[in-house]
């Protein structure tokens, strides 16, 4: 990895709790350890520059007139006036590559730069912003009739995802985090596009951090508790189950967002943790018995990867990526519709042979999975590209 390219990453996220600060992390750490000639451009609450071996990072705050996107989630539209000093880090570091994670304020500034510097850009896709916006446009029309909200999430998805993919069509090379996003943006981009899946810390996240001895049935989620995330089918998942006579079934909710609220008022049996992290965080997990995560928006699916090697099987729907990661039939189930959703958790449920193997299946499936492996398959996509990208 000695001849790897030089990477300026833009990270518009990367200190808050979401997969794609997730990933940020972890590909800051794999430069680290393998002295990868990188440069880290993020975000945070004062500005600093530092030097790590061949990692160097550039951390600039977000303006006072920052517009929040998510509970800790903000775009700066001040954005240009963060232009010289990252020309200034850009110019003494020369990279081959300037890597964008979002057209978010960092990755605005990141797409201008390379133009200015003709240098090759590289984007990397880590959220379906255009389904995002569809489902929180329908849930603030939720007063209108319903062929209008729907007509208007349509008209916004279509328009979020039009010039999301002409921003990504800005890059020489991109990145995707399953096949069906990859074929997708070749499609709309007519660029090159290469695998970036997920890694798994398989030692922290292990069934023998389960502490609970008790018999009680355990549902899980975890995640932002955000309209994307279609959690308010848990409701209809607790009706089942009381139906189905499991009255005395809890959820294990740990996360943060504006449906936390909604959650607390209608399910009757749920603790909501907040946002856990590490070894709380890998507790959590392996207390549960079953993990439900109901989002048909998820680009990946980290903590479904996370609670798959805790142990836990996992009942994901058939949209977004978490279907790539759950072997149906064999360490959980990927359900076609909210019926078949409730019914497969009712299914392990009531089959704890069932839920046993396919723990046993879900941690073997994720052991081989390291971030190592998934930042080795990037850097050789943009090896291959680099001569064609200039």
């Amino acid at each position: 990895m000695n001849a790897a390219p030089r990477i300026a990453l833009f990270a518009d996220t990367f200190h808050e709790v979401n997969g794609a600060a997730r990933t940020c992390r972890e590909w800051h750490s794999f430069a680290r350890r393998r002295g990868i000639p990188f440069l880290c451009v993020r975000r945070g609450l004062a500005r600093g520059a530092g030097e790590e071996g061949t990692v160097r990072t550039l951390e600039l705050p977000r303006s006072r007139w920052a517009l929040p996107v998510d509970p800790d989630l903000r775009f700066d539209p001040w954005l240009m006036r963060t232009l010289a000093p990252i020309e200034a880090e850009l110019k003494e570091f020369r990279p081959d590559y300037i890597h964008v994670t979002s057209p978010g304020d960092l990755g605005i500034v990141g797409a201008i730069l390379a133009a200015r510097l003709d240098t090759p850009l590289a984007s990397s896709w880590h959220t379906n912003l255009h389904e995002f916006a569809g489902r929180r446009v329908a849930r603030m029309l939720e007063w209108a009739p319903d062929g209008m909200r729907k007509s208007a999430a349509r008209s916004v998805e279509k328009f979020v995802m039009d010039r999301v993919c002409w921003f990504f069509a800005r890059s020489s090379v991109i990145f995707a985090p399953n096949p069906e996003l990859a074929a997708l943006l070749r499609v709309r981009t007519g660029k090159p596009v290469f695998p970036m899946g997920r890694g798994i810390d398989t030692e922290l996240f292990h069934p023998s951090r389960r502490s609970r001895s008790d018999d009680n049935l355990v549902i899980g989620f975890v995640g932002r508790l955000m309209p994307e995330k279609n959690l308010r089918l848990l409701a209809q998942v607790e009706a089942a189950l009381h139906t189905a006579g499991f009255p005395d079934a809890r959820f294990q909710i740990s996360g943060a967002g504006s449906e936390r609220q909604w959650l607390e008022r209608n399910l009757a049996r749920a603790t909501l943790t907040g946002v856990l992290r590490g070894e709380g965080l890998a507790r959590a997990y392996a207390d549960m018995d079953i993990f439900a995560f109901p989002s048909r928006t998820d680009t990946f699916g980290n903590v479904v990867q996370e609670a798959l090697a805790s142990g836990v099987p996992a009942v994901v729907t058939d949209a977004g990526g978490p279907r790539f990661i759950v072997n149906d039939g064999q360490t959980g189930f990927v359900a076609a519709s909210d019926r078949e959703f409730c019914d497969s958790v009712v299914a392990l449920a009531r089959d704890r042979k069932l839920r046993q193997r396919m723990a046993a299946a879900a941690r073997r499936q994720v052991e081989r999975q390291s971030w190592d492996c998934v930042f080795d398959e990037v850097y050789a996509g943009y090896a291959g590209n680099l001569v064609s990208a200039r």
